[in-house]
């Protein structure tokens, strides 16, 4: 049996921030307050997060410009790692450079072979303030750089050149969610 409670079941869902929307595109603000309201965001974070069937999501995927993410995200290994980051920073990002495909919940059902290294570290805090530092490799290291772009008014879809950027765009434009 599990003890503690599930991340996001006192959650409530909140509407996805889409492609196109300003606020994925400029750089999220440092959290000052750790108090219950930070704690109350991180579990609507988990809580949406599980609803849309993603690995990850960032406070501005939801609208809010605060530096915060969640995770629930399988390494290559297939080790879970769930938690949540404060004003995260990548630290590191090293190792072998990687193209895989790559998803995200503002561009719902899209999807480009994006290039990504396969270890990343992020260092920040958790709900209650303490500093926490986050290791990924593989697929979680992935997950790990694509949140932090997020916050610093990333998406995937930017670090997209050539062939793959046109066909990506071409995609969106034709997404029932993009009209």
């Amino acid at each position: 049996m599990r003890h503690g409670s599930i991340p996001g079941a006192r959650g409530r869902v909140r509407p996805l921030t889409l492609l196109g929307s300003p606020v994925l595109h400029e750089p999220c603000k440092d959290v000052t307050d750790f108090g219950p309201e930070l704690a109350s965001f991180v579990e609507d974070l988990f809580a949406t997060m599980y609803a849309a069937r993603g690995v990850g999501l960032a406070a501005n995927q939801v609208g809010d410009s605060r530096r915060v993410f969640v995770f629930d995200c399988p390494d290559d290994d297939d080790v879970r790692h769930v938690g949540h980051v404060v004003n995260p920073r990548l630290v590191a990002a090293d190792g072998v450079v990687v193209r895989g495909p790559e998803g995200c919940l503002s561009l719902p059902g899209l999807e480009a072979g994006t290039e990504r290294y396969d270890h990343a570290v992020v260092e920040g805090r958790t709900v209650t303030g303490e500093p926490v530092t986050v290791h990924g490799t593989g697929f979680f290291a992935r997950c790990l750089q694509h949140e932090t772009d997020h916050l610093e008014g990333t998406v995937y879809a930017d670090r997209l050149t050539g062939w793959r950027r046109r066909r990506l765009a071409r995609q969106a434009a034709r997404a029932s969610w993009s009209r």
